[in-house]
């Protein structure tokens, strides 16, 4: 049996403790079940993103007489869309490669599982089985699409976000797509699809975007729906079956109790994730999860286990690559630096990437309420300042966006929140403040604001806000 004295399981955000560990002349393995570079090269951010400007483009591109332009409809090419998309994934071969090409570790290509503590079994897809030592274990194997128990599911089939950027990705565009599930990554999906001409309908448990603000998912459910996009919230899923058509979908209110049916030529499940931590068989390492699966992690990354460390989605804290990196670099100061470092979940920021861009840092208005703190909130629209002006918008435009914020009465911002054009640049800067020393917006109000700019959206925000 091989003895190291790091083992990393997963080649996205575990890597980059993997490179450090190399650097130092620490004797290192990594062991990776699929392509490498994690879900944001291969399967999620990256790839997804490739698709979501096209389809940006081509929302902007319907909007324009609004400022005086008039263009024809576009015209897809989705070979060359596909083609951009397929080279930022290949770039994984890239890493593998020179991953093979460095002496200073050995990568297990294969299916790791727990055999004890300190022990790993590598499963390979020939059948063949190794098993090795680590003396000390970083778990970065992530997650894996939910997919729920739903009569006929299996024998009628369906596409994840997985198996769309893998084996099941559409050469030629499909004529219509049923999502089952309402958070981000539906959102996202419904944005591309519609965009390129597919006929969309959004089945959810409960509604479009339930972690932001009320507002904010009103908002993008009439966009959505002014889009052509179908969403039907508060249902319960029932079955599935083939039809000569395509696939469809029986559902229930979860209020009336009516019982309806939606069909088109492919089913797309986006119901969230679950833990990939069975698939590791922690149990025989004696790692602690939750009711959920996801490995317990305490602010230093350590698991319950004194040797084995967990980031990424796999601890089920904010499943965004940003915070699997942060806690990579968190990580990597514990295992080979002098001092201890605590991740810093104070403002983690994330953004929808559809059609309205969504983006949030900090606590809803919702949870500042739980928590019995006193508050005050404004907004100001793109109708307010020249850079949402010069886009077309006016207080009667009903594609409005806008920025929420959510401040204590001793100045402190609580929560940011933005729909609308480039509201992941507009949220950004309040990162960085609510990390300060003090975390007001005093800072904000007291700087210059470049002008004209959509800067001055969220800068602005503040002037409206009263305190007494």
């Amino acid at each position: 049996m091989k003895k190291y004295d790091l083992v990393v399981i997963g080649s996205g955000a575990g890597l980059m403790v993997a490179e450090v560990a190399m650097q130092i002349g620490v004797k290192c393995a990594l062991i990776e079940k699929d392509k490498f570079g994690g879900t944001c090269l291969t399967k999620g951010c990256i790839p997804s993103k490739m698709l979501v400007y096209p389809a940006d483009l081509i929302r902007e591109s319907e909007r324009a007489d609004r400022v005086g332009v008039k263009l024809s409809k576009p015209r897809i090419d989705w070979e060359k869309i596909q083609e951009r998309m397929w080279k930022q994934i290949n770039y994984t071969y890239r890493i593998e490669d020179n991953l093979d090409k460095t002496p200073d570790i050995d990568v297990y290509k294969g299916l790791a599982e727990f055999t004890g503590p300190n022990t790993l079994l590598v499963r390979y897809e020939n059948g063949n089985t190794e098993e090795i030592h680590g003396d000390r274990i970083v778990v970065s194997a992530g997650a894996r699409s939910f997919v729920p128990d739903i009569d006929g599911l299996e024998e009628t089939g369906y596409v994840t976000y997985e198996t769309f950027f893998g084996e099941k990705f559409p050469k030629k565009l499909w004529k219509s797509v049923t999502i089952l599930g309402g958070g981000i990554i539906s959102a996202e999906f419904a944005h591309i699809l519609s965009a390129f001409g597919v006929d969309v309908t959004i089945i959810a448990r409960r509604g479009l975007l339930r972690h932001e603000e009320p507002e904010i998912r009103d908002f993008v459910k009439r966009q959505f729906e002014k889009q052509g996009i179908k969403i039907l919230a508060n249902m319960d899923l029932m079955s599935v079956e083939k039809t000569k058509k395509g696939k469809s979908v029986t559902f229930k209110d979860r209020e009336s109790g009516e019982i309806s049916l939606v069909e088109s030529e492919e089913l797309f499940i986006a119901m969230g994730l679950r833990s990939n931590s069975d698939i590791l068989k922690v149990e025989k390492a004696g790692i602690e999860v939750d009711e959920k699966g996801w490995i317990v992690t305490n602010d230093y990354l350590e698991t319950n286990v004194p040797h084995i460390y967990a980031l990424g989605d796999i601890n089920g804290k904010y499943q965004f690559r940003h915070k699997a990196n942060h806690e990579a670099e968190v990580l990597i100061t514990n295992l080979f630096g002098r001092e201890k470092r605590k991740a810093n979940y104070n403002a983690v920021p994330w953004t929808i990437f559809t059609y309205p861009q969504v983006s949030h840092v900090g606590l809803t208005e919702a949870e500042v309420k739980e928590k019995g703190i006193e508050y005050v909130t404004a907004f100001n629209y793109y109708s307010e300042v020249v850079g949402g002006i010069s886009r077309g918008y006016s207080d009667k435009s009903d594609d409005n966006g806008f920025v929420k914020v959510i401040v204590s009465k001793d100045r402190k911002i609580l929560g940011v929140h933005a729909v609308g054009p480039h509201s992941s640049m507009l949220v950004q800067p309040f990162v960085y403040v609510m990390n300060s020393n003090d975390g007001t917006y005093d800072v904000v109000s007291e700087s210059m604001v470049i002008h004209p700019s959509l800067n001055e959206l969220s800068a602005w925000v503040f002037e409206k806000i009263d305190l007494w």
